[in-house]
């Protein structure tokens, strides 16, 4: 019998989440996931008609789906790591579980361990030895080389190169077709501009863009 999920999360990547699990659904002799719906405080217009045209129930928000929540499969498909952290927080607090989907056109290498929460979308190639926090995003075509570490609420976007041995912390985001050197450490709630290639290790907090990469330190912060 297939278990109940909830994504929370209307937009895109909520919407690929659910790709994700269709996908999984249908490589598996039995269902491995109902769908109950999507949970959001504040859809805009054009999600919402979306997720009718694919027959996804739209809940309302967190506070009133409280107690559906409440012992019930979630993952939270929203591609801020800071918003994604603190909505895991708050309905992991009232028992929601997390649950972990990897896309069956994932491929992946030997001794990876993937928390849960996480999300892995198809065309994305893990190598052996990777380990993946809770709450993870692996945006479609992204590479992770070996024996990295991607820490808790990281993503990943879109066709992005972490190379080998790889420590990205805390709530950072690798920007979409960035490519992150061999051996680098990239510190917590850094972002990686879409396109950059990161040579050497990146602080905390900081913006890091270009080719080769550079550090912007947002106002009000030190790095």
């Amino acid at each position: 019998m297939a278990d109940g999920i909830i994504v929370i999360g209307a937009g895109g990547f909520g919407r690929e989440t659910l790709d994700v699990i269709e996908a999984i659904n249908a490589v598996t002799r039995d269902s491995v996931w109902d769908v109950i719906g999507v949970v959001d405080d504040a859809p805009a217009e054009i999600q919402v008609e979306r997720l009718r045209d694919r027959q996804i129930r739209l809940l309302g928000g967190a506070d009133a789906n409280r107690e559906l929540l409440a012992g019930t499969h979630y993952v939270v498909g929203i591609g801020s790591p800071g918003v994604r952290a603190r909505i895991a927080e708050k309905v992991e607090a009232w028992g929601a579980r997390p649950a972990t989907l990897m896309h069956p056109a994932a491929v992946v290498g030997t001794r990876v361990a993937i928390a849960p929460g996480s999300v892995v979308c198809g065309g994305v190639q893990i190598s052996t030895n990777v380990r993946l926090g809770s709450h993870a995003h692996v945006n479609p075509g992204a590479i992770l080389g070996h024996d990295s570490i991607l820490d808790d609420f990281v993503s990943v976007n879109p066709g992005a190169i972490v190379s080998g041995e790889v420590t990205v912390a805390r709530q950072t985001l690798v920007g979409a077709g960035a490519c992150i050197l061999q051996g680098l450490s990239i510190g917590a709630g850094a972002t990686i501009g879409a396109g950059a290639c990161v040579t050497r290790n990146v602080p905390d907090g900081v913006i890091a863009k270009g080719i080769p990469a550079r550090w912007v330190i947002p106002a009000g912060k030190s790095a």
